[in-house]
């Protein structure tokens, strides 16, 4: 087992090897041979410019929680959240894996080593589980744009490979909940630069740069992942709200409705 100071030793000589496309938007798990996929990556390259020109804050992986109001009450109630998260955790075997929902992360992972626990979603109807979780539905509540939330569970010695996000009006927080020791050995990198979590601690990033995930220890990570829309200035800001809106008629998020719906109508017949 290597220290915490050779993991930091380890995690600076893999930032001087990143490539230069995984330091930033590059996608990395194969471009589309369609002639439609190769049109639709030249508009979300103008659609992402425009966000980024529009930007309230600056165009940059990682962002300062400070910048957004509302983290500190989040953070301050975060034992609420994880006191919820352990009563649904006992049944963490039977939650459904990320891929078992939205199909299209199967890219990025496959088998059980990636459990959820949606409370909200474009199109889904995450009632029960929501009803289980009355405080953190009650927090997320005020994340101004809040499109996605849920409890991302990932197994020890999990590895989800550099990827990216579809589009970067959106960003994403992470609230640590459950993180094993040694921290260090649990890690993201955004774009180059690594971070690692802490129990009762918000971290909000631009997922639309390459990222990257590994859990190098014994224990499960938990932390309550939330998308939210990305302030802009106005007129932008309104109608990136209503184009994230729009998700929900997207047919694979549809999909994913359906598949959530079909799991909590077997999981709390049981119960």
């Amino acid at each position: 087992m290597q220290s915490a100071v050779e993991v930091k030793k380890s995690i600076r000589a893999q930032t001087d090897r990143l490539s230069p496309d995984l330091r930033t938007r590059a996608h990395t798990l194969g471009l589309p041979r369609s002639a439609i996929g190769r049109l639709g990556l030249r508009l979300q390259t103008v659609l992402e410019s425009a966000v980024s020109k529009a930007s309230v804050l600056p165009d940059t992986p990682i962002y300062n929680t400070a910048d957004f109001p509302w983290v500190a009450g989040l953070e301050a109630n975060w034992r609420a959240i994880r006191a919820e998260l352990d009563r649904v955790l006992v049944y963490r075997d039977q939650m459904p894996s990320f891929h078992e929902i939205l199909k299209e992360v199967g890219t990025i992972t496959a088998g059980d080593t990636w459990k959820t626990f949606f409370l909200q979603g474009a199109g889904m109807d995450c009632g029960e589980n929501a009803r289980r979780c009355p405080e953190t539905m009650k927090l997320i509540g005020r994340i101004p744009g809040a499109s996605t939330a849920f409890f991302s569970i990932l197994a020890p010695g999990k590895h989800i490979p550099a990827h990216r996000g579809a589009y970067n009006g959106v960003l994403r927080l992470h609230l640590g909940l459950l993180v094993p020791e040694p921290r260090e050995r649990c890690r993201i990198r955004i774009g180059d630069e690594f971070r690692s979590w802490n129990e009762g601690e918000a971290m909000i990033f631009d997922d639309s740069f390459n990222h990257e995930v590994w859990n190098d220890t014994g224990g499960w990570r938990v932390v309550l992942f939330v998308d939210f829309a990305r302030p802009l200035r106005q007129p932008w800001h309104w109608l990136n709200r209503s184009f994230v809106g729009l998700g929900v008629l997207a047919p694979f998020l549809r999909e994913a409705g359906r598949k959530q719906a079909q799991w909590e109508r077997k999981f709390y017949g049981k119960r």
